[in-house]
């Protein structure tokens, strides 16, 4: 009997294409009133090996290494953080090469992050037309 399974396709930032490495421009989503809710996240973060964690798998991205990451939805991503409640960075792909961070979270509230993501990732689409 066929399986009637759903076949999804994503399509995922690769980091090498005809052996040469494509570098990603990361930048940070800007509120109208010139908030970065990303940056705000991470000052929050009490955790220093968390804080660490974050920072250097943001850098990781600029070389085309996103590791354990996944789509969410409308475009948003989440990077998932294998440490304390499980963090998350969520961000979204502007154009082929620049990741818009967005904002951060953990797994206890992640469905609220990413409808806040989301509406960030609008917010900026909107204004950047």
């Amino acid at each position: 009997m066929p399986s009637k399974t759903k076949r999804r396709i994503f399509l995922v930032p690769l980091s090498f294409i005809n052996d040469n490495v494509i570098m990603f421009t990361v930048r940070h989503y800007l509120t109208e009133d010139e908030r970065d809710p990303f940056q705000e996240w991470l000052k929050k973060l009490r955790d220093p090996i968390a804080k660490g964690q974050v920072v250097k798998r943001v850098g990781r991205i600029e070389a085309g290494n996103f590791g354990d990451h996944k789509p969410c939805r409308e475009g948003v991503w989440e990077l998932r953080i294998d440490q304390g409640p499980g963090y998350r960075v969520y961000y979204a792909m502007a154009g082929a090469v620049v990741v818009l961070l967005l904002c951060g979270g953990d797994k206890g509230t992640q469905d609220a992050d990413i409808e806040r993501a989301i509406g960030y990732w609008k917010d900026w689409q909107r204004r950047s037309a």
